[in-house]
């Protein structure tokens, strides 16, 4: 009994020391890695639509689950951020959306997609590149080529085509929602 008694002690000593290290580390780690979250952000909004200030609305609409956040720009339209599941796990987007509820461009800001296949839509290589090309001019009624749109899957990444394609079409009626 002595022995199960000292064991659970130790094994509870080890398990706090290691505990503490961690929270050390991440309360030390946290402004960069938050810093760093917030650069990737504001070059995927830049990228997808060219403003000089975008300002976050409040949009909360039961109808939209998916989008996180909202941003107006200026005379120029909107960009819209949102969470969705992808073939491997959620993926971040963010649509830039005109005044005339155009898409022009999209960015995936995180993933964790299928190196190869759906992180393609991520790459900054000519697939990615060409296949977030195809969203730019898009409306709400955008869709893949086998369901009758006008959007090229990705070579094996027909669910990340489909989720990004449906995240676009959604992003698209969330600002559409806000006239």
């Amino acid at each position: 009994m002595n022995k199960i008694v000292k064991l659970a002690l130790v094994l509870f000593a080890v398990s706090a020391i290691v505990a503490g290290v961690l929270g050390v580390v991440n309360e030390l780690t946290y402004p960069v890695i938050d810093a760093q979250k917030q650069a990737k952000t504001a070059a995927a909004f830049a990228s997808v639509l060219q403003a000089d200030r975008f300002e976050l609305i409040d949009f909360s609409n039961p109808d939209f689950p998916t989008v996180q956040t909202v941003h107006k720009a200026e005379g120029a339209g909107y960009v819209v951020t949102s969470t969705f599941s992808g073939a491997q796990g959620n993926i971040t987007l963010a649509v830039g959306v005109d005044n005339d509820f155009k898409c022009t461009g999209i960015s995936v800001i995180e993933h964790s997609e299928t190196s190869g296949l759906g992180a393609n839509a991520a790459s900054t290589g000519e697939v990615g590149v060409n296949f977030r090309k195809q969203f730019v001019g898009q409306d709400e009624s955008i869709a893949l080529s086998n369901a009758g749109g006008s959007i090229d899957a990705l070579t094996g990444a027909t669910i990340t085509s489909r989720a990004i394609t449906e995240a676009v079409a959604t992003s698209i009626l969330a600002v559409e929602s806000l006239s």
